[in-house]
């Protein structure tokens, strides 16, 4: 049976990466030999999207976004650690987006759901 998901980052600063997810983001992590840090994760969920080539996802495409619950603190906080944002918040229906760059060459999304997720019949 599943357990979990194992995500991952491939990264030419894989140091750096690992650096800032744990001091920029605050992840709690694991370090399992060597500075090879496996970090723990907040509550997950997966999408399945239509791949649409005219917004950038071809298929077999694969994409990580951070959710939170209050998009403009979390903002503020991330700024306040030096994280650089690469465009301003804006309203997609289906939550409040941004993007934040990460090292390695990584912009990924952060997001404030406007849905409620359904409890297990």
């Amino acid at each position: 049976m599943i357990t979990g998901v194992h995500t991952m980052f491939y990264s030419s600063n894989a140091s750096e990466l690992r650096a800032f997810i744990r001091d920029k983001l605050g992840f709690s992590c694991t370090d399992v030999g060597d500075g090879w840090l496996i970090f723990d994760l907040p509550p997950t969920e997966m999408g399945c999207h239509p791949a649409d080539a005219r917004d950038g996802a071809t298929s077999g495409t694969r994409d990580i976004s951070f959710i939170c619950d209050d998009i403009h603190q979390t903002v503020a906080q991330l700024k306040g650690r030096g994280v650089e944002f690469t465009d301003d918040v804006r309203d997609q229906g289906w939550g409040l987006v941004t993007h934040f760059k990460m090292p390695g060459n990584f912009t990924v999304q952060l997001y404030q759901p406007a849905y409620t997720k359904n409890q297990k019949p």
